[in-house]
């Protein structure tokens, strides 16, 4: 009986001690590392793998505000990351990523009723909220 006792008592403890630290999913931080780590690296640095086999240094995301007076210049971040502004100077490395959310939009919803242009606005600005996060000051 007091084995019992013992036992159900452990496995409580237990499982109170878990249920004190939930499961928190940063999805910025998700979406950043699984679509800007190749070019602009793990702390936004501009030091991905990838950072030396392109023509245009990525920039580093950390300095962002810095550069701008100490605003997150988020317009221009939007832009560049949607790929929705006409480049100026040519054609940019950096990939449109508002064009591939778009595409990938009917994947997530399982064929039930979406907007690609809302989903893909829904990414891009996690990735930006994920960037202010990261600016050194």
């Amino acid at each position: 009986m007091y084995l019992i006792l013992i036992f159900v008592l452990t496995f409580a403890f237990i499982s109170l001690s878990n249920a004190q630290k939930p499961f928190e999913i940063d999805l910025g931080k998700h979406e950043f590392e699984s679509r800007c780590t190749n070019c602009h690296g793990r702390t936004g640095k501009g030091d991905g793998w990838l950072a030396d086999f392109l023509l245009v240094r990525p920039t580093d995301l950390t300095t962002l505000a810095r550069r701008n007076g100490g605003i997150l210049p988020t317009d221009r971040l939007y832009q560049s990351i949607s790929g929705d502004s006409v480049p100026i100077h040519g054609p940019s490395d950096m990939p449109a990523w508002g064009k591939t959310y778009r595409r990938e939009a009917p994947e997530v919803y399982f064929g039930g009723p979406y907007y690609p242009d809302i989903y893909a606005q829904g990414r891009i600005l996690l990735l930006i909220d994920y960037i202010s996060r990261i600016q050194v000051r």
